[in-house]
């Protein structure tokens, strides 16, 4: 049997290497997304200086400008599915064409898209290349103002299935994958197309780019007509993540190669790589991150130069949930969508052959995307046994605990500052302090939460909870 005095001993050998495996786990953290920052910030300025004279209208009247599909699935989106249409059929672009995938809706979404665009059922002929629920009918409008709108009517299968029907009815060149009640800026698909249209030595197979957030915001007709920063506190706390996630994290390794994560809000690819490279996956709830990692992989193992392109420029607002309950049921997805991937190809991991993909990208994501939380939760765990034992050692806690708090503070002040500096979308000085006293709380209230929310979405997983979840939306709706 083990004495109290070795137990005690267990307990202080432990504290101590634990101790220190914190330090060294803190000092990783802190001098990764230090560099990412470093390296966010000198990329986001050489791309707005590259791009500082653009002029996107000789995209839309140059004849090498390809074709595109835009496909939005939509299921159950009744309320904003009409404008929503209006939005994507008025994007400035020459050569596209809209395909709305109504995923067996059990509400008047199909009705309402008929009735508000003039549509009738139509002989379309297409192959199914890619496995999909069948498909009931393509509709067309009799208006030859709609005519590049074309509906299908499909039974449900989720979004992936939806997306791989579209993929089957496309066939343009470069296909478009945006959530049914997102709304994309007029240029989107514009700047969107230039990392397409510049690719020289590297075939680009994917582009991406930054979402907003559209919760308050004053919207008529599907288009954005003034931004307000979210009233609701978990929303305001979503655009703190989102401003530090997309303009300090994904344009950093778009740079160094290692994006592994298209949006699945908005995501311009070559229709036929994807294709080539299976299409979406249904078993997955992370079909977005899965696909992009996967055509990745195939293009490596067919040793083809390729790329795929982050750009900063705000193309998509979205409405994020405003409920801890649904919230909750998004980060669970999130999480085990972020799993599902990193098991599927672990051969990434550590693989030089895939090069920046194997030996950085694939590493972060496993390491400060999906176990950071992890380690963090069993941390405070650590924590309250030191403190209810008597063992903690509060003044080295305390001064750890302060360089972490402000740090992390210092890090969302950075990302708003620079945003506004950028892009200047919160016109409203007011705004601006809001999401600077939001860097101070969101630590405090809003990040513990999500931890949470993201240990109960790996329970959710290893008891084999595999439900998408029901995403509740208000809907946008005009000032």
């Amino acid at each position: 049997m083990v004495g109290s005095t070795d137990m005690e001993q267990i307990v202080d050998i432990l504290k101590f290497l634990v101790l220190h495996a914190i330090f060294i786990i803190t000092a990783l953290i802190f001098s990764t997304y230090l560099m990412l920052t470093i390296y966010s910030a000198i990329s986001l300025r050489k791309y707005l200086r590259k791009n500082s004279y653009v002029d996107y209208n000789t995209i839309v009247s140059s004849p090498l400008a390809p074709s595109l599909s835009v496909i939005a699935p939509a299921y159950n989106e009744s309320q904003t599915i009409v404008d929503n249409i209006r939005t994507l059929l008025s994007l400035y672009y020459n050569n596209y064409e809209v395909i709305v995938v109504n995923d067996g809706s059990s509400d008047d979404s199909l009705e309402k898209i008929i009735s508000a665009y003039e549509l009738e059922k139509v002989n379309y002929y297409f192959d199914y290349r890619l496995p999909c629920k069948r498909i009931r009918g393509v509709y067309k409008s009799q208006n030859r103002s709609f005519k590049k709108l074309t509906v299908i009517d499909k039974q449900n299968g989720g979004k992936a299935d939806s997306l791989n029907a579209g993929l089957n009815v496309s066939k343009n060149d470069l296909v478009v994958s945006i959530d049914a009640d997102s709304i994309m800026e007029p240029d989107a698909l514009l700047k969107l197309v230039k990392p397409f249209l510049e690719a020289k030595d590297k075939r680009v197979i994917g582009a991406g780019g930054v979402i907003r957030i559209a919760n308050s915001c004053e919207i008529s007709g599907g288009h954005i007509r003034k931004i307000h920063l979210p009233k609701k506190f978990l929303p305001r706390a979503q655009v703190m993540e989102y401003t530090r996630a997309f303009l300090m994290g994904r344009m950093a390794w778009s740079e160094l190669d290692g994006l592994l994560l298209i949006s699945g809000a908005l995501g311009m690819f070559n229709r036929e790589i994807v294709i080539q490279a299976g299409g979406y996956r249904t078993d997955t709830v992370g079909e977005d991150m899965e696909l992009v990692v996967r055509i990745r992989r195939y293009m490596a193992d067919r040793n083809e130069a390729y790329d795929v392109v982050y750009i900063p420029d705000p193309l998509c607002w979205t409405e994020v949930p405003s409920s801890l309950k649904v919230l909750a049921r998004q980060r669970s997805r999130w999480t085990r969508g972020t799993l599902e991937t990193l098991i599927t190809h672990r051969k990434l991991f550590l693989n030089r052959r895939y090069r920046k993909l194997g030996m950085l990208g694939y590493p972060y994501w496993l390491i400060f995307e999906y176990l950071a939380p992890i380690i963090e939760f069993l941390g405070i765990l650590w924590f309250l046994f030191l403190a209810i034992t008597g063992r903690l050692n509060w003044p080295f806690f305390l001064l750890l605990l302060g360089f972490v708090y402000f740090f992390a503070v210092s890090l969302s002040i950075w990302a708003v500052l620079f945003e506004e500096i950028t892009f200047h979308k919160y016109e409203k000085r007011r705004d601006v302090l809001k999401l600077i006293g939001m860097a101070f709380l969101e630590p405090l209230f809003y990040h513990p939460v999500v931890m949470l929310m993201i240990i109960k979405g790996n329970l959710d997983k290893l008891l084999n909870r595999n439900a998408w979840g029901k995403m509740e939306r208000k809907g946008f709706t005009a000032p």
